[in-house]
């Protein structure tokens, strides 16, 4: 799985029309379903909405059941459970040959097939992914590649994704199948892990509606209930459903849950709820595809309504497809009397037998094609590893290192490695044996406590971890050690939260006492939710699951080989709440102010500049880093990303940067060029662009319009042209509430733009007046021209060339044009309540206007980054192109650019500078500061933001904020002077 990164964005994209593949009315498919039905008896009907049990280990008898199911009484589908592959296609081929009616095969696979079927690896569990930060094409992959498992198996269905919001620790049955508790994580990643299936025609199925998270009963065993408002559940369970539904999801499966908000009426579920099913989600929430209940046999049901009373209900209630009824035969008679009495009428069983045999014809059941068996466990495993060790190399979130001396791992150093719980000894302690001679101690079940143990105490009587006495035993060992560096990995305990996950309470002492010296690094490999247990460990690192890949990955951190990406998918204590994690690259990584000659008690007066900011109205939240020397100093967040202060602003929350784009994505990627020799910025605009050709464009130098000063007009309001004058609303001629094929162009929520109308914003542009040559006069359209002249000259679209040649090799993963895509939306400061044009909170879609009716990707503004990830860039360019080893740009070419390059102003080439004569100027708040030496450069954006590189004091500041938020009319930033006050602060540190 190398697929490209861009490659993969360009598949990630919406797809409301992709459910409507599976009910598609062509002739043909009409034809077949018609022709398939009028073969149908009544009872055939009934039970062609029924999706009963089967196993491949079950032997002789229970294939004998199946089998007279599907013949005698011709159910719908089957749901595959334990086995192994070969022996479930064979199965599968038998059974679809005696099928009256081909099957539909369904799967409960939420991470993969290696759930269900021996012999195939098995996929992580959702809340491993849901600590993945920012990448969502990755877990896009991670559908795809399930989907093909399923095809290769003759699979149709799978039960999957999970859409429930895990908020409730000590929920039994959800837990790590969840993605967390964000609702937009859990919303976008489930978002991509459909996406990626149903490209590969397996119909996804969102599941458990309408939220199964926020409850502490198992609905294998009892009716659990949630007791919140209708307001509650809109705003929080709903939410991925809502999200799901609109993207195109296939099915929705039912849970059995008692929900009071939606139906009061005692020990009714909301799987057999019509005001669930019929009135919520396909009215309310517009699904028309195919709800599925969860299994009926399940005691959340099945304690309250036996046997085929559980199915006749479900379809009272509108649902399509009825899993596991249990008694078919008894079901069936059932539901043929309740016709009789009215209860139930044969329009709507006929209907939704119609919606079931169009989406088999669609997903290509008519004709009949046996799972060939050859090579089918290789087939089944083709991307499992690659992928296994990529999602487990970006979950590894890295929560406290408070001893840097730690990390990474030296040879001199002596290190011990203390395992409690594993099987046997861990792969990792393996590999830490091997290359470091680290020791060795065990504490687990039915092993001794370790070899040095034994050898002190000159015994050979196993200790276990049912013994305090063994755990103060080791302790007394490792404390006469005298090791550098305690690893401590706490493994092979329950993915379920009864009784603390297993951990015994010795486990649990031996654990606090490791955790408490100053040289242990604590690693938790299973569900994030047991690090309740460690809370306070100065030096602590989740791995989400206990696998080879975890581990590995682990080791690979350990040794400086790998950087902690992830952040925690649920909050597991106060001081560990959710989206907790450490995020800095080897290569920049944060230390002490007195360690690059800095005074950490000056640089605490930023907390107060940037506090000061918050309270009094200027943002809502910001975020400030500094840098010196490679290092980062300072980096803090303050406030919430809105006024309504429901969601706190964290170090990575992601900000519009606005104009800051211009050299964050257009400038750096015109360095390039110049660079390889494909660009000359002594050429003209025409010599490049061919749009520019023949209009009075075509002769303007690209380092006057890198200057601003080609005579480009500063700004052209592209919107006034596309909205009714009076109304200011956007005129229907050129938008579409949804996206469809003439209107690609997502402006902002529920609006999307004509495909053609990039053309006409250029045309418009070329159109427009020019003003005298030579002077300055800054402006947005000459970086929207620069960026089509880096389109043109790679053939990639900016975002692709600049991803490619500088993001993802520095790892900047939340730099981004388009950041919806990829990032949950509470991880996004939204801007304005615009008023004038789009007319809605603007929230993770780009700010300016222009950008957004150019897709979003534009040279002038649409790059969204948090500060640590921008910084890494300018951190390049203060290194003179390098970073990690790896050359981006030519010292020549960056000191080129970043110099003065005007007669005119102040500016460099694309970059600005301060005033030339801030060391003369009178002015009490000289731009940018007073003390920014001539080397300085960088820029400002309108949103709020800034960064600045001072070669001369090898300092990086970044600050961002959405200031326009509720209103660009608010000066409360620039009259406060909050952006120069905390950069005077940073050259005041450098000098106590």
């Amino acid at each position: 799985m190398k697929t490209c990164l861009a490659v993969v964005q360009f598949l990630f994209i919406s797809c409301s029309l992709q459910a409507q593949n599976f009910y598609a009315h062509t002739k043909a498919a009409d034809k077949w379903v018609n022709h398939t039905f009028k073969k149908m008896n009544k009872k055939d009907r009934i039970a062609q909405l029924m999706i009963v049990r089967a196993h491949s280990n079950l032997g002789a008898d229970h294939i004998q059941a199946v089998t007279q199911l599907v013949q005698q009484y011709h159910v719908g589908g089957l749901c595959f459970f334990q086995g192994g592959p070969v022996r479930q296609a064979l199965l599968t081929n038998y059974y679809q040959s005696l099928a009256k009616t081909p099957l539909l095969i369904c799967i409960d696979g939420e991470w993969g097939l290696g759930m269900r079927l021996d012999s195939v690896i098995p996929f992580p569990r959702q809340l491993l992914m849901g600590a993945i930060s920012d990448n969502a094409p990755l877990i896009y992959q991670f559908g795809k590649a399930v989907g093909e498992q399923c095809k290769r198996m003759g699979i149709q269905v799978n039960y999957a994704p999970v859409v429930d919001i895990n908020n409730n620790p000590e929920n039994p049955v959800i837990n790590d199948r969840s993605f967390g508790e964000d609702k937009y994580k859990v919303a976008l990643y489930g978002t991509a892990f459909m996406q990626g299936m149903q490209d590969e025609n397996i119909m996804a199925c969102a599941k458990h509606f309408p939220g199964h998270g926020d409850v502490s009963v198992d609905s294998h065993k009892d009716l659990p209930a949630i007791n919140k408002s209708m307001a509650q559940l809109e705003s929080l369970e709903l939410y991925p459903f809502k999200t799901l539904i609109k993207a195109g999801v296939g099915s929705v499966m039912m849970g059995h849950l008692f929900v009071p908000a939606i139906d009061s009426t005692e020990h009714v579920a909301t799987s057999i709820s019509k005001n669930a099913v019929t009135g919520l989600l396909k009215n309310k929430l517009g699904f028309q595809g195919i709800t599925f209940t969860d299994a009926l046999e399940m005691q959340g049901i099945a304690k309250y309504f036996p046997a085929g009373e559980a199915a006749l209900q479900s379809l009272i209630a509108g649902n399509d497809m009825l899993c596991l009824p249990g008694d078919v035969p008894g079901s069936i008679e059932l539901i043929l009397h309740a016709i009789k009495q009215k209860k139930l009428s044969w329009n709507d069983i006929n209907a939704r037998v119609k919606k079931v045999l169009l989406v088999k014809y669609n997903m290509g059941l008519a004709q009949r094609r046996p799972i060939d068996t050859t090579n089918l466990v290789n087939d089944l495993n083709q991307h499992t590893a690659a992928l296994n060790k990529a999602l487990a190399e970006q979950a590894i979130t890295l929560l406290r290192l408070n001893n840097a001396a730690l990390h990474p791992l030296q040879q001199h150093k002596k290190i011990a490695y203390v395992s409690i719980g594993a099987n046997g000894m861990p792969f990792i302690a393996q590999q830490l044996q091997t290359h470091f001679g680290a020791a060795y101690y065990a504490f687990a079940d039915k092993q001794t406590v370790g070899k040095e143990v034994m050898d002190n105490l000159n015994s050979t009587i196993p200790q276990t971890k049912s013994d305090t006495a063994a755990a103060n035993l080791l302790l007394n060992s490792i404390h006469s050690g005298n090791y550098d560096v305690i690893i401590v990995g706490l493994h092979n305990y329950s993915r379920r939260p009864a009784h603390n996950f297993g951990i015994d309470n010795p486990s649990v002492y031996l654990l606090n006492q490791l955790q408490q010296l100053p040289q242990s690094i604590v690693c938790i490999f299973g569900n994030p939710y047991a690090i309740a247990n460690v809370c306070e460990a100065p030096n602590l690192l989740a791995c989400n699951e206990d696998t080879y890949d975890t581990q590995l990955a682990a080791y690979q951190w350990l040794t400086g080989n790998l950087t902690a990406k992830g952040t925690l998918p649920v909050s597991v204590c106060t001081s560990l709440p959710y989206g907790t994690g450490l995020q800095y690259n080897d290569w920049f990584p944060a230390t002490t102010p007195e360690a690059v000659g800095m005074n950490a008690a000056i640089l605490q007066q930023i907390d107060s500049i940037a506090q000061e900011g918050v309270d009094k109205g200027a943002y809502p939240g910001c975020q400030v880093l500094a840098a010196r020397n490679g290092k980062v100093v300072y980096h803090k967040a303050f406030g919430y990303t809105n006024f309504d202060k429901q969601i706190p602003v964290t170090l990575q929350t992601v900000y519009d940067l606005a104009s800051v784009t211009k050299v964050s994505a257009t400038t750096v990627a015109i360095m390039k060029l110049v660079d390889e020799g494909k660009v000359d910025i002594h050429k003209t605009l025409g010599d490049y662009l061919p749009v520019a050709r023949g209009t009075n464009k075509s002769g303007l130098v690209l380092k006057d319009i890198l200057l601003h000063q080609a005579g480009l007009v500063p700004f052209i309001s592209f919107y006034k042209e596309v909205i009714d004058s009076v109304t200011g609303m956007p005129l229907p001629q050129y938008f579409s509430t949804q996206k469809d094929a003439n209107h690609q162009i997502r402006v902002a929520e529920n609006l999307y733009l004509r495909n053609n109308w990039e053309d006409t914003i250029l045309h418009r542009i070329m159109q427009s007046k020019l003003l005298p040559h030579g002077h300055y006069v800054y402006s947005d359209n000459d970086f929207i021209l620069l960026a089509k002249v880096v389109e043109a000259v790679t053939g990639q679209r900016l975002d692709e060339y600049v991803n490619d040649q500088f993001y993802r090799p520095l790892q900047m993963i939340s730099t981004t044009f388009s950041p919806r895509k990829k990032i949950p939306l509470d991880e996004i400061a939204p801007t304005e309540v615009e008023t004038h044009f789009r007319n809605q909170q603007i929230w993770g879609d780009v700010h300016d206007e222009g950008a957004a009716m150019l897709g979003g990707i534009a040279g002038h503004a649409g790059l969204f980054s948090d500060a640590y990830d921008l910084a890494q860039l300018y951190q390049m360019l203060l290194n003179k192109g390098v970073m990690n080893g790896k050359r981006y740009l030519s010292e020549q070419v960056i000191n080129k650019f970043t110099a003065y390059n005007s007669a005119e102003s102040r500016r460099g080439l694309g970059f600005d500078k301060p005033e030339k004569n801030n060391a003369t100027s009178k002015d009490p708040y000289p731009y940018p500061c007073k003390d920014a030496s001539p080397l300085t450069f960088g820029h400002t954006g309108f949103t709020g933001t800034c960064v600045w590189v001072d070669p001369k004091e090898n300092l990086v500041y970044i600050f961002l904020s959405n200031h326009v938020n509720p209103t660009r009319n608010n000066n409360l930033l620039f009259n406060l002077h909050i952006r120069p006050n905390i950069q005077e602060v940073l050259y005041h540190a450098t000098k106590n």
